[in-house]
């Protein structure tokens, strides 16, 4: 690992850093260090949800099959996306 060259400053209330501190404490690691990982491990999950996601052999073939369906149509869906919606209308008087 690289040597940390980076600051990112906080401004927490002083619930928020009790708790911190009782957590930190509580996992055996400075705050800095706690606040650390469980950010870094937050992020991580969200991008991962976003690029990759895990199915057993059921699920996957259940996944699998769905993508190889051909397209149908759905009764009114094809109206319903062609219809101005209240957000079209705010494009308009935003102009």
């Amino acid at each position: 690992m690289s040597a940390k060259a980076e600051r990112l400053h906080l401004r927490v209330d002083a619930e928020q850093k009790a708790l911190l501190e009782a957590a930190s404490l509580a996992a055996g690691a400075s705050v800095s260090t706690f606040v650390l990982k469980a950010a870094t491990d937050a992020a991580a999950d969200v991008l991962a949800d976003r690029r990759a996601f895990l199915l057993d052999e059921d699920a996957w073939q259940v996944f699998d099959e769905a993508l190889d369906r051909s397209a149908c149509d759905i009764a009114g869906l094809r109206e319903l996306l062609s219809t101005p919606t209240v957000l079209d209308d705010l494009g308009e008087a935003r102009r």
